[in-house]
């Protein structure tokens, strides 16, 4: 499934695309810049949260509380190796039961539950974005 925007449509697309999140644990693919972080900001908007959402690139986890839900998002473009993930408990998060946005998620693969939903994104232009789904494990 694909859906095609412009970044002043991010938060009517958000709101379109959670019914598509079969899953709970959601991975984001897509180049340095293609608007990961903004698509989550949405996201977490659409979820019902308030907070003030920021990219964890140094911290690796933000948490967010939603509207009778928890969000956790991951960034993990700095980490050197596995380990960085396992000493944040990284998989305790994944089994929780709560949103897990994973941004960078290759570098933690052997971590992923066997079941997820992938957004990749894809850069059109300087305004527009294309997003496909994918579902693992189904």
């Amino acid at each position: 499934m694909e859906f095609t925007y412009t970044l002043g449509e991010i938060d009517s697309i958000a709101e379109k695309l959670l019914p598509h999140l079969l899953h709970k644990v959601v991975v984001f693919k897509g180049g340095m810049g293609f608007g990961k972080t903004t698509l989550i900001k949405a996201l977490v908007r659409a979820l019902g949260s308030a907070d003030n959402v920021s990219s964890p690139t140094f911290s690796l986890v933000n948490p967010y509380e939603g509207e009778n839900c928890k969000i956790y998002h991951f960034d993990f473009y700095r980490i050197k190796n596995f380990d960085e993930a396992f000493d944040i408990g990284f998989e305790e998060y994944l089994y929780s039961g709560d949103w897990c946005f994973i941004e960078w998620a290759e570098r933690v693969v052997k971590y992923l539950p066997e079941c997820y939903t992938t957004l990749e994104l894809l850069q059109i232009d300087k305004n527009t974005r294309k997003i496909t789904i994918s579902y693992s494990g189904e």
